[in-house]
Parts: C-alpha cells; structure tokens; sequence
C-alpha cells in the first residue's frame, strides 16, 4: 500500500510541469533544445537544487545536470532524456501532439511515454518532498538531449563527469506495466549497432531494356542483405553468436518465470499476422540477438510505369545485441562478410553503437525495487533481466559501477514514437507514488 497523502498530492499536482511537453525538443530537426533545457534548469532551481546547470563540453545537444541534499548519505542518480521524435504523421493524431490533452483517463502528447511524462513524476515527487520534510535521499539528475538520435557523447560526458555523477545506484529513464499489466523492473538493456548500406553501380539510372547487362543496384543490394540472414531468421554472419552469453541460473530462473501474452502484443504492435518470428519470445526477448531492416530504397516509387535499372540504392539496418556483444566487433563482422562474400563494393557507414548491460539480479538494490513494488502493486510485479530495446546505459554501469533500474509510468498500449502517444492518469499516480516509497525505503535501508 501506499501513503493516502502522497497519491493525493501527485493527483492534484499531475499537471504542474506540463509545460515541459509543449517544446518541441525534437533532436533530429535540431529543434527547441535552447528553450527545453533553459526551462529545466529553471524547473531545478526552482525546486531547491544545490546545483542546476547544463554542460556543453562534449559536444551533441547539451547535458542539463542538476543535484539535491538529502536527509541521508545515499544518492540515487536519474537518467532521462528531454528529446522526443517527431510527431508525424500528423493527420493521425486526435489532438496538437505539443498540447498535452486528458481525456479517457489517458494523457496524450509527443514525449508523455518517452521520456517526459517520466521525468514530470520525478519532478512532481521531489516538489512533495521538499514541501514534507525534505528528500530521504541525495538526487542527482543527467537529463540528455540526443537519445533520440543515438545518444553520440554520453559515453564522453559520463566519463568527464564522473565525480559530479558519483551515486550508489542509478534509476533509469523509465518503464511500463506490460501486457498483462504487471508491473516491470527492468534491469539492462540489449546493445544496438546501426548501420546504413549504400551501393552505386551508375551514374544515373537506364533504360530497363538494357537490363541484359546493364548491373542493377536495387538487386545488388537485396542480394547482400540476403547473404547475411536466412529464411529461418539465422544470422549468417560468421561469428555474430561467438560472444553471446548464456544465462545464469538466476536470471534464467526469472525467463521461466514469465508469460509472453501472444495476443496482446500482437494487438498492441498492430501486427497483422499471428504467425510471429520466434516461437521461444521469452527467452528471446530478453537473450536474443537481430538483424533488422529498417528501411529500404531504390529507383522509382510513384505512381504508374517507369522501366528503369535504379543506379543507387541505400538500406537502413540494427541489430539488437546481448552480453557480451561488442557493436564495434559486430559492425566489422559484418564488413568482413560482405567483403567475403564478393560485396566489397557495397559501402558499410556506422550510425549508432551502444553497449548491452545486464545488472546483477541478486544486488540489494534490485531486491528493494522489487519488494516495494510487490507490496505497491499488491505482487503484480515482473522481474526483467534486461528490456529488448537499447539505450546508453552502459557507462553507468561500467564507468560509475552503479546498479542500474528501470521502473517508470508507462503501459504496454502507450505508444512512444507513435501518434496519439500516452500514459494512463492512474499510472501516473501510481508510479509516482510507488518512486516516493522506493526513495524513502532506500533512505532509511540498514
């Protein structure tokens, strides 16, 4: 159970920091970062941060830093980051997407999932404690600007940074109920390499009648990424599963513990098919690499005929990676294949690289997550050795040594990136609530 007070107070006080939504703090337009981060260190200030400040010496979209004085010695430090994507397609949203609109006991605006609404909470919870007593713990805050395009210089600021993001663990941006609306702790995250392919066999397109020897770029292409998966979902690749961990019993324990509601998230993908890639998707969710493509193009694709040989042709990939796949080592795996495999005049441009992580399931402060929530969402509560998504987590954990959570306001139905993006107004005040009362336990933990 959970304090009366506290979920009256955030249910009364959920809309004091909706102005944070109202930016447009879209990172890959390179738009309303100056404003969003000029706001938040306002925000912080005005909350009695000791510090509230924005660093800019690494580069990218800048760090904004803030740090609290608690009633204990423990710090806990939050990630989050203040850039969403953009809001298009327009026409499939039901209100502004920079208007944040409640109705249907649902809030909806770009960022309320991913990751704003997540640090509103926060910002929500340190404004009760510091009108009851004070925070029961040291708070620090590393709010990014560029996770939505990679996060390119966290590695680099976290290095820098170090004494000022000394903490004993680490909250990260967020986290969701899943299908059957149990409560998820996450603990890691998969890595992800990102790479574009791009082939040119001419100098502009030709007619499709010389097809009898004229190269055509398009096929080329297809026939590389053919050569790297097999029909089966194999990555050909030679070497791709070498560093794969395999679970410990532990966390094992916990994959065999779980339920992968079929149905739901098929409804919730908006997948069109019942017949899904895998048929282990616990494990595989959780222990599972891939090779994705995510967009693909060539030639003429307007409406009617025209009979080309496309003379260019690019496609966008990821892979999802588990421990210990390094990106940097899978990226030259996949350059050495192609070379192998007589594609040496397809170009390989690496756009993204983070590292996969995985905090120990049996550390204390895990455990505290979890028994908190058990008795907050009365034991509807999902133990997850690391989401199927990836983010720049891991110098946290390798550079800071802190053990990293995830645990947030989210659902599974909320759909970030997505029009119509939101939260559940009941999530909000529970999850609100359930951090309040995780804070103070660990404030008060022996």
């Amino acid at each position: 159970m959970v304090n009366n007070k506290i979920t009256e107070y955030v249910q009364n006080h959920i809309t004091d920091f909706f102005d944070y939504l109202t930016f447009q703090s879209i990172s890959t337009q390179n738009k309303g970062i100056p404003e969003t981060t000029k706001w938040l260190v306002q925000q912080f200030k005005e909350l009695g941060a000791e510090v509230a400040e924005t660093w800019h010496d690494q580069g990218a979209n800048p760090i904004v830093y803030a740090s609290f004085k608690g009633n204990s010695d423990k710090t806990v430090l939050f990630y989050n980051h203040y850039d969403v994507q953009p809001p298009e397609p327009l026409s499939e949203w039901k209100s502004d997407p920079f208007i944040p609109t409640v109705r249907e006991g649902k809030i909806f605006a770009r960022g309320i999932c991913d990751d704003k609404g997540e640090l509103i909470s926060r910002l929500t919870i340190i404004k009760y404690f510091m009108e009851n007593g004070g925070l029961p713990v040291n708070m620090k805050f590393f709010v990014e600007g560029s996770e939505e395009i990679g996060s390119p210089k966290v590695d680099e600021y976290v290095s820098a940074h170090q004494k000022e993001l000394a903490s004993d663990v680490c909250i990260w941006e967020g986290g969701s109920k899943d299908e059957n609306e149990d409560f998820q702790i996450t603990c890691g995250l998969k890595g992800v390499i990102a790479l574009d392919l791009e082939v040119k066999t001419a100098t502009r397109d030709i007619h499709s009648s010389l097809a009898t020897y004229a190269p055509n770029a398009a096929w080329r292409l297809v026939q590389a990424l053919n050569s790297m998966k097999s029909i089966s979902g194999k990555i050909e690749v030679a070497g791709f599963y070498d560093k794969v961990q395999e679970l410990t019993p532990e966390t094992q324990a916990v994959v065999d513990g779980t339920s992968f509601n079929t149905r739901q998230a098929i409804q919730n993908a908006g997948i069109l098919t019942d017949k899904l890639v895998s048929n282990n998707h616990e494990y595989d969710l959780v222990n599972g690499t891939t090779m994705t493509i995510n967009g693909l193009s060539s030639g003429y694709q307007g409406a009617g005929v025209k009979t080309i040989i496309p003379k260019s042709a690019a496609a966008k990939i990821d892979c999802r990676l588990v421990p210990d796949q390094d990106p940097d080592e899978i990226f030259e795996l996949i350059r050495q294949h192609l070379g192998q495999n007589g594609f040496t005049d397809i170009k390989i441009t690496k756009t993204a690289s983070v590292k996969p992580f995985r905090t120990n399931l049996t550390d204390p402060f895990i455990q505290l997550t979890k028994s908190v929530a058990e008795e907050v969402y009365q034991g509807k509560v999902a133990l997850i050795p690391n989401m199927a998504g990836g983010g720049p987590a891991y110098p946290f954990y390798d550079v800071l040594n802190d053990p990293i959570v995830m645990v947030g306001i989210h659902y599974a139905g909320s759909g970030p990136h997505a029009p119509n993006e939101n939260i559940r107004v009941q999530d909000f005040i529970d999850g609100s609530a359930y951090m309040a009362k995780l804070l103070t336990a660990y404030g008060t933990e022996k």
